[in-house]
């Protein structure tokens, strides 16, 4: 049952039908929609059925019903991320309001769980990507999930936003996924609609407020803010565009929608500043709010001196190179006991960063050296490096479910360090001993149902 106050204060949002909205919460229904990664997905690889494309993301889909995720080996060799249809419309805002990718540095301010920043590490390829998270549990998750993606050009920190000013000008795109009283999400999460009230969206309204404005100073001129809820409330949607307009100098950007997308455009009160609502009975998707702003004014850079990385020895970078064989554009560094590399072009920033921020994961670990052994990383087999001089094993899919549940498998003919794949993606290490093999998946992310 919603609350009652709740759907007054919607009466007059345009778009809603209170008939259509409650009968839509009331159903059973439940849209499932994915969202493939380009570099690793093939569609004759998965064990579902397609009902059709999101429209306003071209490789997000929706599936005839949901499957058991946790039991599908290509969700965790990162081949799809599970990601709600409207939160995709970032897509297109992007395609719209960002001409230029490469180089481009991007903030993921409020990441958690990751499905914006694994958009964004591939929309931005060729960019660099700073993912965001400030409560430590919340970034854990975010790390596995960058991890499966396997983008080697995103950097995950754990800040509060106003740890970012002190990289002033810096960012040419910011996304402000902001904490809300997540009313958007009533069809899925039955509890939120519990505690909702109107004074939990004031304290939210304040909240955002305060996080945008914190962040803000990091933005060049020039670049693109882009801010959204899962809240239909106006004082934290059309009320936070108004107070933007009226605080900091921005100019709205307005985003072309197809009719038969049915998102709702709606303007600002004051400023007329424009944003986009999603309605789960008028479209496949729960409810969503995003807008996007330009920022003027003039601002100089003024780059925190830069830290340096602990390198590795002509020694150390010898015996890596052997066993992984690294491409020539990559830095190798070390972090504690091992060993990490990124693209040689973010070099410079990593090191700026690390000044202002705390970071979590920076580029892609590859392994620790014990004696004369390489211990390689799960970080490294699910990562885009290239692995072609590495010994793979490719198995079924209850034998990957096995290796997933940190079980033994049976490995024949082979020695030492293997890769185990499936459907040609990789999965993680296994040692192959005389008379055992050693499972090297993450305990942590390993699969405890049967």
């Amino acid at each position: 049952m919603l609350p009652i106050n709740f759907l007054q204060s919607l009466a007059q949002l345009k778009g809603f039908d209170q008939p259509a909205f409650e009968a839509v919460h009331a159903s059973a229904e439940q849209v499932t929609s994915i969202r493939i990664n380009p570099q690793k997905f093939n569609s004759e690889n998965s064990g579902w059925e397609k009902a059709g494309q999101v429209p306003w993301c071209n490789e997000g889909y929706y599936l005839t019903q949901r499957p058991s995720f946790t039991f599908d080996p290509l969700f965790h060799a990162g081949a799809y991320y599970v990601q709600e249809a409207s939160s995709m419309f970032l897509c297109a805002v992007l395609q719209q309001t960002v001409q230029e990718t490469k180089g481009m540095k991007v903030l993921d301010l409020c990441a958690a769980p990751g499905g914006k920043t694994t958009l964004l590490a591939s929309y931005f390829k060729d960019g660099l990507v700073v993912s965001n998270e400030v409560i430590k549990s919340r970034a854990n998750i975010l790390v596995e999930n960058v991890t499966k993606w396997g983008s080697d050009h995103v950097i995950v920190t754990n800040n509060d936003p106003k740890s970012f000013a002190a990289l002033t000008s810096y960012f040419d795109v910011i996304i402000v996924d902001a904490p809300c009283s997540g009313s958007g999400m009533f069809r899925k999460d039955t509890q939120s609609i519990v505690e909702w009230s109107e004074e939990n969206v004031k304290l939210c309204s304040l909240r955002q407020q305060r996080i945008v404005a914190d962040v803000l100073p990091a933005l060049k001129e020039g670049g693109v803010l882009i801010y959204s809820t899962c809240s239909y409330s106006v004082e934290e949607d059309e009320s936070i565009l108004d107070w933007l307009m009226d605080e900091q100098d921005l100019v709205s950007c307005r985003i072309a929608v197809q009719d038969d997308w049915r998102i709702v455009e709606t303007e600002s009160t004051r400023h007329q500043a424009y944003g986009y609502r999603f309605w789960p009975h008028r479209l496949q998707g729960e409810g969503f709010f995003i807008a996007a702003f330009v920022k003027l004014g003039n601002f100089k850079n003024e780059y925190l001196p830069s830290g340096k990385l602990s390198a590795a020895t002509k020694q150390e970078q010898q015996f890596i190179n052997d066993f992984f064989s690294l491409p020539l554009h990559y830095h190798l560094f070390k972090q504690k006991d091992f060993f990490r590399v990124l693209p040689q072009q973010w070099l410079p920033d990593i090191e700026k960063i690390s000044r202002a921020l705390y970071i979590k994961k920076a580029g892609i670990e590859l392994g620790s050296i014990k004696g004369k052994d390489i211990i390689p990383s799960h970080e490294f087999a699910l990562s885009l490096l290239p692995k072609e001089k590495l010994t793979t094993v490719e198995v079924s899919r209850d034998e990957a479910l096995q290796y997933l549940r940190k079980k033994e498998i049976k490995v024949e003919g082979i020695k030492g360090w293997v890769m185990i794949t499936y459907c040609g993606l990789p999965l993680g290490w296994a040692k192959v001993l005389p008379n055992r093999m050693n499972n090297y998946y993450p305990s942590e992310w390993r699969i405890l149902k049967d």
